[in-house]
């Protein structure tokens, strides 16, 4: 059983920064790409950035381009999301997911395993 486990949200000021991990237990292969979504209410999941199996491939949404930077420890099962100059718009519920493809994927419907989330609040 894949178990992914989100951490590093929190309240923050807009312009500061904040570095959101996800470690996956139960898999015995690092061979999975990982995206990190973000939902607010009402609203469709939507991807943020994503990373190939080996992490020398990475994408971005054009709003967070620039600003965030996914990264990941296969040693540790861990992939990271650097975000920084946040907005009141990156407000939302992060989720990180793992896909059984080596490639990044940016649809909700590519991946197989999601986190519960969790909560990234910038105050303006």
């Amino acid at each position: 059983q894949v178990q992914l486990v989100e951490s590093g949200g929190g309240l923050v000021q807009a312009g500061v920064s904040l570095s959101l991990s996800c470690t996956a237990s139960g898999r015995t292969s690092y061979y999975y790409a990982v995206g990190w979504f973000r939902r607010t209410p009402g609203k469709e999941r939507e991807f943020v950035a994503g990373i190939n199996w080996n992490g020398a491939s990475t994408f971005y949404a054009d709003s967070v381009k620039g600003r965030f930077t996914i990264s990941r420890d296969n040693a540790k099962n861990t992939v990271y999301l650097q975000m920084n100059s946040l907005k009141p718009w990156d407000t939302a519920n992060y989720y990180c997911a793992i896909t059984n493809r080596a490639d990044v994927r940016t649809r909700p419907k590519d991946y197989d395993y999601w986190g519960q989330g969790t909560l990234v609040t910038v105050s303006s």
